[in-house]
């Protein structure tokens, strides 16, 4: 499912509660330096109908009207959340575009926080770097510490793509980021086995974020064969993120 508008929501998210969505991607269609089998947009190839991105100025007037409207019938806000068709850190106005979210987000909505959902994968770009440390929530994606199940679960588009290099990268964060990951099964691929966690837990050692999150896919997914985790796998690999300290929020 793609999105077909630049502000979308406010939506009822299981991790951030009223959420207010900003696709700074194409509306309808889809770019992102990943390509993973559980994207809710679907796979890239499927997205090419759209590529024009919207500016500044049409992200930041989309957004004020929005939030006139939201205010006006007393709409309640949690989170400001960068998501949508795709990576949206690869925007090329993403610094510009943050600054303009916090300053909306001050005058309309003082009390909500703001919210970047990301791959992680722009991290080499200082500019990306300064705005995620701007945000409230720098949710950053690792589902796997190996590189041959990131290649399965999130087809990185770059050839190039290093997990050592992208581990390094989340870790100069430390306890202003949240680590996010999706835990799978099927059609070959299970981020759950002892070697996978094992591997996963030593990177969160190195990246000491703020928060884990873990959860499994509850929505229809482009690659057939894909299946939910259930919550007492879950809970059993968050015991393990417990005992080194971190703390954890599951979904199940």
């Amino acid at each position: 499912m793609l999105f077909n508008t630049t502000i979308f929501g406010p939506i009822r998210s299981r991790r951030l509660g009223n959420s207010l969505g900003i696709n700074l991607l194409p509306n309808n269609g889809k770019i992102c330096s990943f390509d993973c089998v559980y994207c809710e947009c679907g796979l890239n190839k499927d997205g090419r109908e759209d590529t024009k991105l919207s500016t500044r100025e049409e992200v930041s007037k989309e957004l004020e009207a929005r939030l006139k409207e939201l205010k006006s019938s007393n709409a309640v806000i949690d989170t400001f959340t960068f998501a949508g068709n795709g990576e949206p850190t690869m925007h090329p106005d993403f610094k510009n575009i943050v600054e303009d979210v916090i300053h909306l987000r001050n005058t309309y909505y003082p009390d909500a926080v703001i919210s970047v959902l990301t791959n992680a994968w722009q991290l080499a770009n200082k500019d990306v770097v300064f705005a995620l440390k701007r945000v409230d929530n720098n949710i950053l994606k690792l589902d796997s510490a190996k590189k041959e199940t990131i290649q399965k679960i999130n087809q990185p588009v770059n050839p190039n793509f290093d997990i050592e290099t992208l581990i390094s990268q989340i870790a100069q964060f430390k306890d202003n980021c949240i680590v996010q990951t999706m835990f799978v099964k099927g059609n070959g691929i299970d981020n759950t086995t002892e070697e996978e966690v094992t591997a996963w837990i030593n990177a969160l050692k190195l990246i000491q974020p703020r928060l884990v999150q873990i959860y499994s896919i509850d929505r229809k997914v482009p690659i057939e064969g894909l299946v939910h985790v259930d919550e007492n796998e879950l809970r059993e690999i968050e015991k393990r993120v417990k005992k080194i300290g971190l703390n954890t929020l599951v979904t199940p």
